[in-house]
């Protein structure tokens, strides 16, 4: 939530300041590390134990845990991870999530839901933060807990769980997930590792190199799948504020301004709010996660092919993007079966991979950042353009969609974005920082 550059995995500097907020903000102003990597995904390196059930990773080894890592074909510790690392152990970035109830309530009842998976079980909470979601396991009944953090907010994490007197329940590891290690295999993996347009800054693939690691067949992961949309939508509103604006000043023509304003709005993604009226047809599926079978190498990159039909005469601005995830257990899933949302004539495409059949809402707990629904902390992230184009009623929008990580660093995302309608194409390409 703060940005960060050339620390070490360190303490937070007390000297920054929080920014001031803004409505919108695109991803260039915004601060970098909204959702670092909290964890890391496999093991290998023995955990030093200080007592009162809090360890550090790495400390009884001859070889810097980067090196082991590399070895093992884990990802090692990049200065990058480093900032991100160092940028958690501001309080601010955890109370913004905890503060999200639609987040925190969702992920307390998925675990009071399980609580016959969890209770009497050996549980592992990769990223916890301050350590909330693995004290609800304990709630629950679980027989112990590792609570792994690379950030410093460990510390602090470690603290919360003595004060509450659930030391001997819960294990709080110090370090990434590559570099620690445990004794035993683990009944249930609990992990709130979505970001920004789901897949930003790669967390997920941490909890998936955890279930590798050490999930027991027949395991829990909380949450089991996820779901990412994409939309065109109309935003006057938002185009009138940050690029009209400038061509009527105190009675100036500032219109030369408009090409920088433009590029300085719109040129990266923008993480803000909208409503079910600025979305202009059904959601088309991006990308489909099964947090039980999905491999790793599925995560650096994600194609997709699109068409959609506006659903009324209005300018299309861009497109905006979403995600659900669900709580199920893996013997709860038909991967034979076809997804079909609420109210959609026809099950959207998902190139090629397919989920259950939603014949009973109510049978599954769902965290939603859909537009119609209650805000999120993680909003919408919207991909503007830098000119509207107008499109009437049931004319066609069709295009294609990559979602890359990026070399220079895993947890950028590059976006590549082909559309066409109305006898016009166009490319955006912009990276996700």
């Amino acid at each position: 939530m703060y940005p960060s550059s050339g620390h070490t995995n360190g303490y937070h500097d007390q000297q920054q300041q929080q920014p001031e907020q803004q409505r919108f903000v695109t991803t260039a102003q915004r601060p970098r590390v909204r959702r670092g990597p909290r964890g890391g995904g496999g093991g290998g390196v023995r955990s030093r134990d200080y007592g009162d059930g809090f360890r550090v990773s790495g400390e009884d080894n001859s070889q810097p845990p980067s090196q082991q890592a590399e070895q093992q074909n884990l990802a090692p510790c990049t200065d990058f991870d480093k900032a991100y690392f160092h940028s958690y152990a501001h309080v601010g970035i955890h109370e913004e999530m905890i503060k999200d109830r639609v987040r925190t309530d969702t992920y307390r009842s998925a675990i009071l839901q399980h609580q016959r998976h969890i209770e009497g079980k050996v549980v592992m909470d990769v990223g916890c933060g301050t350590g909330i979601l693995a004290i609800f396991c304990a709630q629950a009944g679980a027989k112990r807990v590792y609570a792994v953090d690379a950030s410093d907010i460990a510390v602090q994490a470690n603290e919360v769980v003595r004060a509450n007197n659930l030391s001997d329940r819960i294990i709080v590891l110090h370090g990434r997930v590559e570099d620690v290690e445990i004794d035993e295999e683990v009944d249930v993996i609990v992990s709130e590792w979505m970001g920004y347009m789901l897949l930003y800054e790669s967390m997920l693939g941490s909890v998936i190199t955890a279930r590798d690691r050490w999930l027991k067949p027949g395991g829990l992961i909380l949450p089991s799948h996820a779901t990412l949309y994409m939309a065109p939508i109309t935003h006057p509103d938002r185009y009138t504020e940050s690029i009209d604006f400038w061509r009527n000043v105190y009675g100036i023509d500032m219109s030369a301004m408009l090409p920088l304003a433009k590029q300085c709005a719109f040129e990266e993604p923008s993480v803000e709010t909208i409503n079910g009226e600025n979305v202009l047809t059904w959601p088309h599926v991006v990308k489909y996660v099964d947090c039980y079978t999905l491999q790793i190498y599925e995560l650096e990159s994600v194609t997709t092919r699109f068409q959609f039909k506006s659903m009324m005469r209005a300018p299309f601005h861009g497109f905006a993007f979403w995600f659900d995830v669900e709580f199920n257990g893996p013997a709860n899933v038909n991967a034979n079966a076809q997804i079909l949302l609420p109210g959609s004539p026809n099950p959207p495409s998902l190139d090629g991979v397919v989920k259950k059949k939603r014949t009973n809402p109510s049978d599954m707990l769902i965290l939603s950042t859909a537009p119609e629904d209650p805000p999120t902390h993680w909003q919408q992230t919207l991909i503007y353009f830098y000119e509207p184009m107008e499109v009437e009623q049931d004319q066609v929008i069709e295009g294609s969609l990559t979602l890359s990580q990026s070399k220079e660093n895993r947890r950028f995302m590059n976006i590549h974005l082909e559309y066409s309608s109305g006898g016009r194409s166009f490319v955006k390409e912009s990276v996700m920082r």
